[in-house]
């Protein structure tokens, strides 16, 4: 729940203590302060910064989802989770732009992970089917209407 820049200050408050930890020969806390540091780093790996952009995604302040989905390096070596979510949210941001293509893109992604809800799953097919109509791909729109109908029990 950092964002890349706070990640690389804790990150560095630990190092100092690391030092200080190792230089008065207290091992216990250089142990737990390596166990933090490597906690943060898998952190920016598997996490990213998913929560905050949810977070302005939510408050509608779609300019700073998007900076904070931008800093997610490569979404690919997000847990499937947060993958899911990242697409979900990206999806959104791009459908406030108008840019369809994009946001279609990342609905059909995100309907391929597990996300929060079954809601969400469904408002991902429905958007990727509302976006197919807008282009005339019929078919492709009935197709994702079917795969949100099998959620209609939850």
């Amino acid at each position: 729940m950092f964002t890349n820049r706070a990640r690389v200050l804790v990150i560095g408050a630990f190092v100092i203590m690391l030092a200080v930890a190792l230089n008065y020969k207290v091992y216990e806390i250089a142990g737990v302060t390596c166990m933090f540091i490597l906690l943060l780093i898998w952190g920016y790996f598997k996490e990213g910064t998913i929560v905050l952009a949810a977070k302005a995604f939510h408050n509608k302040d779609y300019d700073k989802a998007e900076r904070l989905l931008k800093q997610v390096s490569n979404p690919d070596w997000l847990s499937k989770k947060r993958r899911g979510f990242y697409e979900f949210i990206y999806g959104g941001v791009c459908l406030q732009k108008n840019e369809y293509n994009e946001a279609e893109k990342h609905y059909e992604i995100a309907a391929q992970y597990p996300l929060r809800s079954a809601n969400d799953h469904v408002a991902a097919l429905v958007h990727v089917a509302n976006i197919a109509v807008r282009h005339n791909d019929f078919a492709k729109a009935k197709a994702y209407l079917s795969l949100a109908d099998k959620h209609e029990e939850k």
